[in-house]
């Protein structure tokens, strides 16, 4: 069989196992996010109220304490705080895939010793409790943006398709890193810093035309880079996102994808003796 063969072999072999355990997923996912509020008095209250705080600290910090303003035209007091929360919910979907996924096998272990468990769902579940907390997020940025400008975009109806290609990108580096974190224990630690690092390397904080146009083609290559400006062209902005981008980044996030569940595959066998 050629490369190319078992390459789409691979890719369908991801895709059926996503489907079959489609039910399995969504009841696993469920268990995840109540169980993070299990014991707490509100309980999933606090999914909205964590995104509601962090809208209202960042209006009052960047609007009226450093009175600050994301381009040189005219925008209202709180159009830079809506930006930068528009940043931090598409680096918060990252950083809360990648930092879970180390150890999500190893919390699991019981699972390793089922024959018949399909392992390769648990960086799904884990993904899927992000995209929760991340709709979340999102709601309360829409409705912020109701509040304090008056509107919301129909383009913002785009943002599910925008995000899709940084999720697909993300479960690919998920396989690898649950893999990973099985032999190496601290590469969760490491992941940690690295997402710590990539915030203030991505167009969160500070729009990219800041930047000398020598070190712009280097914060393209940063995946949240593209995913953040296509989200705010979206949502804030209520422009089309861009096509052509969008199915460059989806092309290697589809390979990343694959490479990914491939490695997981062929390294899973090993988790048993370790764990």
């Amino acid at each position: 069989m050629n490369p190319h063969a078992q390459a789409s072999a691979s890719i369908l072999a991801l895709v059926r196992s996503v489907w079959r355990n489609r039910q399995l997923i969504v009841q696993m996912s469920k268990r995840d996010v109540m169980g993070r509020y299990s014991g707490s008095m509100m309980g999933l209250t606090w999914s909205i109220l964590n995104p509601l705080m962090m809208l209202v600290v960042y209006t009052f910090v960047f609007s009226v304490v450093f009175k600050a303003r994301w381009g040189t035209g005219e925008e209202s007091r709180t159009q830079f705080a809506l930006v930068l929360f528009t940043g931090l919910i598409v680096h918060a979907l990252l950083a809360e895939i990648l930092v879970r996924a180390p150890n999500v096998i190893v919390q699991n272990v019981n699972y390793v010793k089922k024959v018949v468990f399909p392992l390769e769902i648990l960086p799904v579940i884990t993904i899927m409790g992000a995209l929760f907390h991340g709709f979340v997020s999102v709601l309360v940025l829409l409705a912020a943006n109701l509040l304090l400008n008056g509107v919301v975009h129909w383009t913002a109806l785009f943002l599910p398709i925008v995000l899709l290609p940084m999720v697909i990108l993300a479960a690919g580096l998920a396989w690898v890193l649950a893999s990973i974190g099985v032999f190496v224990r601290d590469v969760g630690q490491v992941i940690g810093l690295l997402m710590t690092v990539l915030l203030f390397m991505s167009p969160v904080f500070y729009p990219i035309s800041t930047l000398p146009a020598a070190l712009r083609p280097w914060m393209m290559v940063n995946p949240l880079t593209f995913i953040i400006e296509q989200a705010r062209q979206v949502v804030i902005w209520g422009s089309p996102p861009e096509v052509a981008g969008w199915l460059v980044y989806m092309g290697v996030a589809v390979f990343v994808a694959w490479v990914g569940f491939f490695w997981f595959q062929k390294t899973r066998k090993g988790f048993a003796d370790v764990l």
